[in-house]
């Protein structure tokens, strides 16, 4: 059968309406030297033990360079010829059983607690962390007992187990490390953080005053095990996983979506002021489950005229380190899925990720298509946090909202979006009802993050498919399929069928389908005047067998290192 000649839509989208005013005011550069709006920073806590890290180093390489290790040996000598003094055999059996917890099984079962509860609450980037802090400070503490080689104490007896160099103490070392790890990525912040902390010093405290009274180290081989192992993990959790991007909670949410209260949502007002000249009073998530890939806000800023006590609405989108990590994780997840068909390459900072979809929306903007008027770029804090700001689309609601009538014209506009997006060579890529919105009766195409210039055309059917799938939802196959065939040709629509099926529907598609109970897909197939043959998905590339070799292995290289830190003597 000879595919339809293709016709413009009987009603074309609905003239929409003017954004609200809001009142403006000029803009501050911030000067050369000033912090941003949300700086990063260790902390005077962190700045601290790191300064003590560098002076037991300086230290000890004083010591060496002057020779003065037999004086160092001396003092420490006294000092545990002193406690031994104290020995009995009462505090003798107290002394071994507080020092249990520096030996190989209790290290590795607050090693395995930490992995089984970061899995199963899916915090990776606490785990990550962790792992990373399992490998560097035994192998390097190692490294540094064999580099120094200083023997056990002499001329004291040694009560209890040992094995290797003392310098620094290896066992306080890791388990130091391992206490403060658990802290900062188990405990969530405030008083319970604030306690825990005293309780790792208590545990440290009944652990060197055993292994002194033991004999097991000289009082500064602990000293210098206790800085260096409180020092890496601190520094380390502070700057890769800071409390206001990874916070510890144990709630349900999804990681993408931070906390915009306190330091961070004065950040926000301040900077919104500053850089864009709106006088915002407050923001707040919206919408925040049709959202995974950022954290959605409805920030609330004054109106015109100037003086007056009206409020209006801008909507923004808060990206940061996190929400980038995720875009690469899915980018390679979408090779691996697709290859050649979805080849792409991942952004390298947050600042181009917010860049790229602010050109996205501006171009579809300045070509007609009914998407929020872009307002700008925020920074928050340089190449971590940034804010997109948008018009805020009051009173729209998602498509699949039973109160959403979809009528004829509503159909037309959605098709009309596509059409048009074919015609200027970009594919949304996300269209799915959370981000197709309807306001007395026009339609509204959001959240472009995903959108691609030059897409395949593969990609454009896909949109297409998607497109009548989501608009079948609140009608029937039939009736989007006999609007379609007035924008589109009878061949243009079976090959957008034949590239889509489930794979390629987005989650939420594909959720709301199965809730109807329905097989839309189906449905529309046997409405085709023909078929074509499926378009083959997992199609191979170079870039695709190497990243899933380099995937492969690094699983296996991920076990290998949970073998070693469990195979690891103290």
């Amino acid at each position: 059968m000879a595919p339809l000649p293709r016709a413009a839509p009987e009603a074309g989208p609905a003239r929409r309406p003017e954004p609200p005013a809001i009142q403006r005011v000029h803009r501050r550069r911030r000067p050369s030297g000033e912090p941003p709006p949300l700086p990063r920073s260790l902390n005077a806590s962190g700045r601290w033990w790191l300064g003590l890290s560098v002076g037991v180093a300086l230290a000890w390489t004083a010591v060496l360079a002057t020779g003065a290790v037999p004086l160092v040996d001396l003092v420490d000598t006294r000092v545990l010829q002193a406690i031994a003094r104290l020995r009995s055999p009462a505090l003798t059996d107290v002394a071994e059983v507080a020092g249990l917890l520096a030996t190989s099984p209790a290290v590795h079962a607050v090693w395995l607690v930490n992995l089984v509860v970061l899995l199963v609450f899916r915090r990776w980037h606490h785990l990550f962390v962790w792992v990373g802090i399992g490998l560097v400070v035994p192998n390097t503490v190692a490294l540094m007992t064999v580099l120094l080689q200083r023997p056990r104490p002499v001329e004291v007896a040694l009560l209890g187990e040992w094995s290797g160099y003392s310098m620094p103490s290896l066992p306080v070392t890791v388990l130091a490390a391992f206490l403060v790890s658990t802290v900062y990525a188990l405990v969530p912040a405030g008083r319970a953080r604030t306690v825990a902390k005293w309780v790792v010093v208590a545990l440290l405290a009944v652990t060197v005053a055993s292994r002194l009274y033991l004999a097991q180290d000289h009082p500064s081989d602990v000293l210098a095990a206790v800085v260096l192992g409180v020092a890496v993990p601190l520094a380390a959790f502070r700057l890769l996983t800071p409390n206001d991007v990874h916070p510890v909670r144990y709630r349900r949410g999804r990681p993408a979506h931070l906390d915009v209260s306190g330091a961070r949502g004065d950040a926000i007002v301040r900077a919104l002021q500053d850089q864009l000249g709106l006088l915002a009073t407050a923001c707040a998530p919206f919408n925040l489950a049709g959202s995974g890939g950022s954290t959605p806000l409805r920030v609330t800023v004054k109106a015109d005229p100037a003086g007056s006590e009206e409020e209006s609405h801008v909507f923004a989108k808060l990206y940061a380190a996190t929400h980038l990590r995720s875009d690469r994780w899915f980018k390679l997840g979408r090779t691996l899925l697709y290859g050649r068909l979805e080849d792409e390459k991942p952004f390298h900072s947050v600042r181009r990720l917010v860049q790229y979809e602010d050109y996205v929306l501006r171009l579809l903007s300045d070509a007609g298509l009914p998407v929020p008027q872009p307002m700008g770029i925020v920074e928050i804090t340089p190449e971590r946090e940034y804010l997109l700001v948008t018009e805020f689309l009051a009173g729209a609601r998602e498509i699949g909202d039973p109160a959403v009538a979809v009528d004829d014209g509503v159909v037309d506009q959605g098709l009309a979006v596509v059409r048009r997006m074919w015609d200027l060579g970009v594919a949304h890529r996300d269209l799915k009802p959370a981000n197709v919105l309807v306001r007395d009766g026009t339609l509204y195409l959001i959240d472009s993050a995903f959108a691609e210039v030059r897409p395949s055309p593969w990609r454009q059917a896909v949109d297409l498919a998607n497109m009548m799938l989501t608009l079948a939802l609140r009608t029937d196959p039939a009736r989007v399929l006999a609007r379609a065939r007035r924008v589109f040709s009878d061949e243009e629509i079976a090959e957008a069928f034949a590239a889509t099926r489930g794979l390629t529907m987005p989650t939420q598609l594909r959720r709301m389908v199965r809730a109807q109970g329905r097989d839309l897909h189906a449905e529309f197939l046997r409405l085709l005047p023909y078929r074509l043959p499926p378009v083959r998905i997992q199609r191979w590339s170079w870039r695709r067998a190497g990243l899933s070799l380099a995937a492969l292995l690094g699983v296996a290289l991920a076990l290998l290192v949970g073998v070693d830190i469990l195979g690891s003597p103290l």
